[in-house]
């Protein structure tokens, strides 16, 4: 937003499209994905290798303690609420929580469809995005949610084609999401880590 690339809900929009399709969403839609298929082809013993790949696919810094914070943070809630043994994998500093790995791996446990689960699990990586577009561009409430809406089909999307990807599918050609953290490490007046 510094920048000027977001400046309006279109561009907003267009900036998230991009990310899920061909940035970090993308990637996170296929962790969360593998993660998913080990717990549910009881291949359990790959999940330390799968979080530690997730956790260095991390561009900058500032990507890695924002998903440091926020996995530790689901981490302690799930135990709390819905304590399952595949958390306790996550303890290990071998297999570092990483969020799409912790959730498509609990999905699985709990037997959600992957069908329902991934969409969910995209569909709050972007609605956390618009909220903080909401409050920086500014945008009011009404553009955020009609934001989601038009990211809907870009979801969905991703979504289905994700759950047939696997760590050979990763990669990303979202240069300026990278680009705009590692310029935001060092910008002075910051209200969000990422």
């Amino acid at each position: 937003m510094e920048a000027g690339h977001v400046s309006d809900r279109r561009s907003l929009i267009d900036w998230l499209e991009a990310d899920l399709c061909y940035g970090s969403g993308r990637n996170e839609a296929i962790f969360f994905s593998e993660a998913y298929r080990c717990v549910a082809e009881g291949a359990e013993d790959q999940l330390p290798e799968l979080a530690e790949l997730a956790a260095a696919s991390r561009g900058t810094s500032e990507f890695v303690l924002e998903s440091a914070q926020q996995s530790s943070a689901c981490l302690t809630t799930l135990r709390s609420v819905w304590p399952d043994r595949i958390l306790d994998m996550f303890s290990d500093p071998k297999c570092p929580p990483v969020l799409a790995v912790l959730l498509g791996a609990r999905a699985a446990r709990e037997r959600i469809a992957v069908e329902i689960a991934l969409p969910a699990f995209l569909h709050s990586y972007v609605a956390n995005l618009v909220s903080a577009g909401v409050r920086l561009v500014p945008l009011g409430q009404t553009d955020g949610q009609l934001a989601i809406a038009a990211l809907e089909l870009p979801i969905l999307s991703r979504s289905e084609i994700a759950s047939r990807e696997t760590v050979d599918d990763l990669g990303s050609a979202g240069l300026m999401v990278e680009l705009a953290s590692i310029a935001h490490e060092l910008q002075y007046t910051r209200l969000f880590r990422s």
